[in-house]
């Protein structure tokens, strides 16, 4: 593992502004954070700029390069989720459905064509794979006996078509040029994603055709609930007419419970579908293109900030952000408590549960690491020795090893925000 260390005069010129920070605190705790802070920030090297504030009292405690835009990597996630919460509403759900043309005999067979339209959920699959994922999804089997329950539909007579519509057809994200990538994207994006497109329990291989594979999915669901389903029925993947009608539903779960979802275990998958969610219903498309223009109007219009971003994630190189626009979002979604919630608790939960052991941020620092080979970043709030709430954000690129740097960020930086006693 290489330690990358400056010296002081280089950790100085790197971190000009702590001084000046610091003239505006009490001196003592003032110069033994700023003390703190350069000495882990001259650890970690490369490209690195970082801003603290104070929330009780709005103080700026730290300020190294705060203005200057760096690859968010997962931090992106902060704006996605900020952005679910505040335009879906945190009590909001997405929806998969059964809609249907034709109509139910006298025997309870239905006569006509199902259709199984996708709302974007993200946790749309079996049951098996949201016990092991999620344990609070929606599975095709709970659809089925909504199904059931509502139509007492004992049999189908016509056809059954997977409608994915609401979103594009593209699997990927701008890096992977919107293809299929399992191991970045953790998962293929569509509006009818069922096991979020995996072929395989253990997530290695990608199912070729996702729609379609739901919709054989919600057959077999039908066939094991005691539905007749011919063998012979025709089953492919099409768009539901509009005077289509609602025969059933099954809703994910809240977009707040999503949100953690997505930020405590950093799930880019989550983080893509919620963008193109937010794309279709507010962008007019389901669209990662749409969902981002969303984002950015969001943070334009409610935080006074113009990060430039194209996904969800934070896996795109194009994206860029600044420690001081990461803690401006932060500051304001401190009162939310579904946004507080979903962070990772440094020692104990998320990404950060194997970080702070032991010291004094286990347990009092909440945040939301970012990582690509490069680059390592850790933003969220500390709880300080005087009890006050520190908003925080390190932004490190350039790395010659992340893993180190994350370290450095999580088992000095932030015990020295956990420290500071002002």
């Amino acid at each position: 593992m290489r330690r990358l260390v400056l010296t002081w005069g280089a950790v100085m010129i790197l971190v000009g502004a702590g001084p000046a920070a610091a003239a505006a605190q009490s001196p003592g705790a003032g110069q033994a954070l700023t003390k703190a802070l350069n000495r882990g920030i001259g650890r970690i090297g490369g490209a690195t700029s970082a801003y603290v504030v104070d929330m009780n009292t709005g103080q700026t405690l730290y300020s190294v390069g705060a203005g200057v835009g760096r690859l968010p990597a997962s931090l992106e996630k902060i704006y996605t989720t900020s952005t679910a919460l505040l335009r879906f509403g945190p009590n909001a759900t997405l929806s998969t459905s059964v809609f249907g043309t034709g109509s139910l005999d006298i025997h309870g067979t239905w006569q006509g064509v199902l259709y199984l339209k996708g709302g974007g959920d993200p946790t749309f699959g079996s049951t098996t794979f949201d016990n092991s994922a999620y344990g609070t999804g929606a599975t095709v089997q709970r659809l089925v006996w909504n199904l059931i329950h509502s139509l007492h539909i004992r049999a189908i007579k016509g056809k059954i078509v997977g409608d994915e519509s609401y979103f594009d057809s593209l699997r990927g994200t701008p890096p992977t040029a919107f293809g299929v990538d399992l191991a970045d994207v953790e998962g293929q994006l569509s509006a009818l994603a069922f096991n979020r497109g995996f072929a395989n329990f253990e997530g290695t291989l990608a199912q070729p055709r996702p729609a379609l594979y739901a919709t054989q999915q919600f057959v077999s669901a039908l066939k094991a609930a005691g539905v007749r389903v011919p063998p012979h029925t025709p089953v492919f993947t099409g768009a539901a007419p509009p005077g289509a009608r609602r025969l059933a539903t099954v809703r994910s779960p809240t977009i707040a419970t999503l949100v953690h979802l997505t930020n405590s275990p950093s799930d880019s998958y989550l983080a893509e579908m919620l963008l193109k969610g937010l794309g279709a219903l507010f962008g007019g498309a389901g669209t990662t293109a749409a969902g981002a223009a969303v984002v950015r109007s969001e943070l334009a219009g409610q935080f006074g900030i113009g990060p430039q971003l194209n996904d969800g994630s934070g896996l795109s190189r194009a994206d860029h952000t600044s420690p001081r626009q990461v803690v401006t979002v932060l500051r304001r979604m401190y009162s939310n408590p579904d946004f507080f919630n979903s962070l990772a608790i440094a020692g104990e939960t998320g990404t950060l549960k194997h970080y702070s052991n032991g010291t004094s941020a286990q347990g009092t620092c909440h945040g939301k690491t970012g990582t690509l080979h490069d680059v390592a970043d850790l933003a969220g709030y500390c709880r300080a020795r005087d009890g006050h709430e520190l908003a925080f954000a390190f932004l490190a690129n350039g790395l010659v090893n992340a893993d180190y740097v994350h370290l450095v960020e999580a088992d000095q930086l932030a015990p020295a925000l956990a420290n500071y006693d002002g």
